[in-house]
């Protein structure tokens, strides 16, 4: 049976290296999104919901309009990607989230985003 609403979320990071200052506790990660529709309607995303936890577990909480200024529509097999980053306190976190998305009929509905890691290479955590 085909979804009428099926947003497949592919996470790419990075360490940022020369933004990073380990000694004032600011460790600079970029993200590269891939947001596909597999489902069989169209849809917006609208807004976003983040969770960035350090190894503290200290949680910033971030919502917005959209993502990178805009608010991608989507078709039926069409994909958006962007790219961003988050600066947490430790050498190590987690993301994780949700888009809302809008159906042209006006429904809405949250598409997750699982947790992923955020980690400077060579830390085993």
């Amino acid at each position: 049976m085909d979804e009428p609403f099926r947003i497949h979320i592919h996470i790419e990071t990075a360490y940022l290296e020369a933004q990073s200052e380990p000694e004032e506790q600011r460790y600079v990660f970029s993200y590269t999104i891939t947001i596909r529709n597999e489902g069989t309607q169209s849809a917006q995303l609208v807004s976003r919901h983040w969770l960035i936890t350090d190894s503290n577990g200290k949680t910033q909480e971030v919502r917005g309009k959209g993502v990178v200024g805009e608010q991608p529509h989507l078709r039926p097999g069409q994909s958006f990607r962007y790219s961003s980053g988050a600066i947490i306190a430790t050498p190590v976190g987690t993301m994780q989230g949700s888009y809302q998305m809008r159906s042209d009929e006006g429904l809405t509905f949250d598409a997750p985003i699982p947790a992923f890691r955020l980690a400077m290479p060579g830390i085993v955590h």
